[in-house]
């Protein structure tokens, strides 16, 4: 071998180096959450679909599909999927640690968030109910090794914010005190048409409140990039990719993917973008082209 062929061997393996680093640096930024799957498990199936043909999912084993189909090791699990009992939380643990993943934040949708007005409740009996709910999911949170949970405001009155900025305060600081960020998602008519609403609750509250941006949650583009860039600054932990309908190469085309993710990084958001996908057809298909989506825009 030659000097110059030693050269140009050296140079294509640096090459091909620095772009697996590039590629995996992109996968440690990319989550995907067991709601793309919400189907699959009993607690959370559509009563108008198909039913659940051979095994349900179960959260236990979310790690090791995610990790082996995706290469992916970073997740969400929604509250519903998992069991909080304490041998099946050290089960899950132990699940997570065995595929090298990580457990990002845990969508807390529970029913008592959906009781009255919930966290915004005028009745600070029914808000104590929801604080209590919500702080035992908390330290589940902790026990898995999540950095946040999200957790419903309820009916919000935009005219007086006190209550919902009361008992998020209460979250907060019980969720610091485990190191745990509370985060509050544009969905659920919260924050999707007037997410200025949200800023103004975040500055309400203070240390240890965030968002959790989500791409699809919007009643159009306009308020949809206006929505992401009022949020995106107070996001820390997660946001979600969400991946709704795609043409036959691949592109989302519900909305301007690529943008979403221009306008996060405009922001300076470290955190994962965890899939959502709510398409139709097969989830485990759907999951990769968002994860396919994220790898040519991150």
């Amino acid at each position: 071998m030659n000097r110059r062929t030693f050269l140009a061997g050296s140079a294509a393996g640096a090459s091909l180096l620095a772009k697996a680093q590039i590629h995996n640096q992109k996968v440690t930024r990319i989550g995907i959450s067991t709601w793309s799957f919400h189907n699959l498990f009993t607690p959370t199936h559509d009563s108008d679909t198909p039913p659940i043909t051979g095994k349900p999912m179960d959260a236990r084993d979310f790690p090791d599909l995610i990790a082996d189909r995706y290469h992916v090791h970073e997740m969400e699990i929604v509250a519903p999927h998992i069991s909080p009992e304490p041998s099946y939380i050290r089960d899950l643990k132990a699940r997570l640690d065995r595929a090298h993943s990580h457990l990002v934040n845990i969508p807390v949708d529970i029913k008592e968030l959906r009781n009255a007005g919930g966290l915004s409740d005028t009745d600070p009996k029914v808000r104590e109910k929801a604080i209590s709910a919500c702080t035992k999911w908390i330290d589940i949170a902790r026990d898995l090794g999540a950095r946040s949970v999200r957790c419903d405001p309820g009916k919000i009155n935009t005219a007086d914010l006190s209550p919902t900025i009361a008992s998020y305060k209460a979250l907060a600081s019980y969720g610091a005190s485990k190191n745990i960020y509370v985060i509050i998602e544009n969905h659920g008519g919260v924050g999707s048409e007037h997410p200025e609403e949200l800023v103004e609750l975040f500055k309400g509250v203070g240390k240890n409140c965030g968002a959790l941006p989500d791409f699809g949650n919007f009643p159009d583009e306009a308020t949809r990039q206006k929505g992401l860039k009022l949020l995106f600054p107070y996001g820390h932990t997660v946001c979600h990719a969400k991946g709704l309908k795609f043409d036959d190469k691949g592109n989302e085309t519900m909305f301007d993917f690529a943008q979403c993710v221009k306008t996060s990084k405009a922001a300076g958001f470290k955190g994962v973008y965890s899939i959502e996908f709510e398409g139709e057809g097969d989830p485990h298909v759907g999951v990769q082209h968002v994860v396919d989506e994220l790898l040519r825009y991150l």
